[in-house]
């Protein structure tokens, strides 16, 4: 059970469920009207903490920075609204209902609390801002970088054909007749051989043909590389800040006279 010391260390700070999560920030805690002892702790939830849920701090613990009950989070944040009057009390209707939501004997409870007393009873709370301070708060905007696929490349080697052309010059054979008259150096030759006769003389001509041929012949490597590009950009956001003005006084604090 917490104690009457331990309350500063209990307001403001997180309140966490059976199982260890954080249900929110303790906001008040209430004490027994005839005891004095501290009976619930209202605990702020939901976005932004906009929301109040009451929990017994009966068989609450301290442990370490925060507040641990032997409560889920989910039974928490569907607890029943409850009415607190304009001087933070709690009443016994109110009390007993939350007492019955928990499945807590409201008797044996208010006979284990109260025996002797004779009272009727009731809680009041105590808020976790001790002063008669209003803090003011901003909403601050942070903006980071996140990184994310933004698009692929590949390589991807294909077969073109193209025409080219060329021009290599090329070489043939071609007949020519040649007469020699007979003359005394030729003439033994010339007399060899039948008088007269028939005859053939076969000559092979040559010529030459482009040849075509294709090999393959490396002429560059290709590859793919990163690199990073800084650029600027503008982000725009929206934020709330709280103003604070005062009523029957000046900036200063110092009371208005009408005249």
């Amino acid at each position: 059970m917490i104690t009457r010391e331990q309350i500063a260390t209990v307001l403001d700070h997180p309140v966490h469920d059976a199982r260890g999560d954080k249900i929110g920030d303790a906001r008040h805690v209430f004490f027994d009207d005839v005891t004095g002892e501290p009976e619930w702790v209202s605990v702020r939830t939901g976005l932004f903490g906009t929301s109040e849920s009451f929990v017994p701090i009966h068989d609450a613990a301290l442990v370490e920075d925060h507040l641990e009950v032997p409560y889920a989070k989910d039974q928490i944040k569907d607890a029943p609204n409850v009415d607190i009057d304009a001087g933070g009390h709690l009443s016994e209707q109110e009390e007993q209902r939350l007492y019955q939501y928990y499945g807590i004997d409201w008797d044996a409870a208010w006979q284990d609390a109260h025996s002797g007393t004779g009272q009727a009873t009731g809680t009041t709370g105590v808020p976790g801002t001790t002063d008669d301070a209003m803090t003011r708060s901003e909403e601050e905007m942070h903006v980071g970088v996140e990184r994310r696929e933004a698009g692929r490349a590949r390589l991807r080697k294909y077969v073109v054909t193209e025409e080219q052309q060329y021009t290599v010059p090329v070489r043939h054979e071609e007949v020519r007749v040649e007469r020699e008259p007979i003359t005394d150096t030729n003439r033994d030759r010339a007399m060899t051989g039948p008088d007269i006769t028939e005859a053939e003389h076969d000559v092979t001509l040559y010529e030459e043909q482009p040849v075509v041929e294709t090999r393959a012949v490396p002429k560059e490597r290709v590859r793919l590389t990163t690199e990073e590009v800084t650029e600027e950009e503008t982000v725009t956001g929206q934020v709330r800040k709280e103003r604070i003005e005062t009523e029957g006084t000046d900036e200063h604090g110092d009371q208005r006279r009408s005249h």
